[in-house]
This record gives C-alpha cells, sequence and structure tokens, in this order.
C-alpha cells in the first residue's frame, strides 16, 4: 500500500515498504537526490530533512513517520522566506567547501531561524551540533547562520 504525504508542497505517494528510511525513498524512489548520504546511522546530518518543520535524520526515520505528513527537502528552499535567506547568506559568506554536507546544513539551519530568529552563539552550536562538515567551515557556518537572521529581522 503507498505511503501517501505532501513533498515540498504537493502531493506525493512511494510504494515502497514501510520500513524504508525516508532517505532512499527520497533518491531511489522520488529521484530527489539532493538529500545526501552520509553514515546512515543519523550521526553525519548529511540527510537532513523537515518532516513537519523538524529537522530530522532521513537515514533512519522510516517513510511511515511520512504517512499523511509534509516532507520538504534542499529542492524547496528556494521557494521558502527562510531558506532563501540560509541559501543566500551561504553563498555571501562563502561556507561551502566540498558541498557535500551542505544540504543537511542547510535544512538544520533552516529549521533553527524558522523556530529562533535571533539565535546566539549557543543557539546555533546546539542547532547544528549534529551536522558534520569534514572540511571544517563552522566558522563559516556560524555567520551565514546569523547574517540569515540579520536579513530577516530587516
Amino acid at each position: 500500500m503507498p505511503v501517501k504525504f505532501t513533498l515540498n508542497g504537493k502531493p506525493a505517494s512511494a510504494d515502497v515498504d514501510s520500513s524504508t528510511p525516508i532517505l532512499w525513498t527520497l533518491r531511489d524512489t522520488l529521484g530527489m537526490t539532493g538529500t545526501k548520504f552520509g553514515c546512515g546511522m543519523a550521526m553525519c546530518g548529511a540527510c537532513t530533512v523537515h518532516l513537519n518543520g523538524q529537522a530530522i535524520r532521513s537515514c533512519i526515520t522510516p517513510i511511515s513517520a511520512a504517512q499523511g505528513q509534509k516532507i520538504d527537502t534542499i529542492e524547496a528552499q528556494a521557494a521558502d522566506k527562510v531558506g532563501k535567506a540560509v541559501e543566500d547568506a551561504w553563498v555571501r559568506n562563502d561556507v561551502a567547501q566540498c558541498g557535500y554536507c551542505q544540504s543537511g546544513q542547510i535544512m538544520s539551519a533552516t529549521a533553527l531561524l524558522k523556530s529562533n530568529r535571533r539565535p546566539s552563539d549557543a543557539d546555533i552550536d546546539a542547532a547544528m551540533a549534529g551536522n558534520i562538515c569534514r572540511c571544517g567551515t563552522y566558522a563559516r557556518i556560524r555567520a551565514a547562520i546569523h547574517d540569515a537572521a540579520k536579513n530577516l529581522s530587516a
């Protein structure tokens, strides 16, 4: 029986085993390859998507959890005011180096700014703690989040 949900604002369904992780449903079944596989154990954050507005690790969350729910991926962030502000700040602050982790980083940053428009460094560190960047761009990530927050409040 297909799992039905909303994907990036549009009705979607996937006829996969209900235990299939959201990550593989997105990538392999629906062709949404912006969400990345990193560790497969919810420890690196590369697979972060939003489920009903909350940042989740899609590599360990079964698609059954999305039944009747709303999933947003990196592909939809440019159409969202906060997501667009984060993406623009990422470019202005030259955050990406290799870029592999960036979709997960952006999704976590967007979730943070949707719930806290004036995050402190400690708030940012807490929200981003589960996102690993092998290139070590953490200072630029923090600067970009502050930049996006400033632009959203202007």
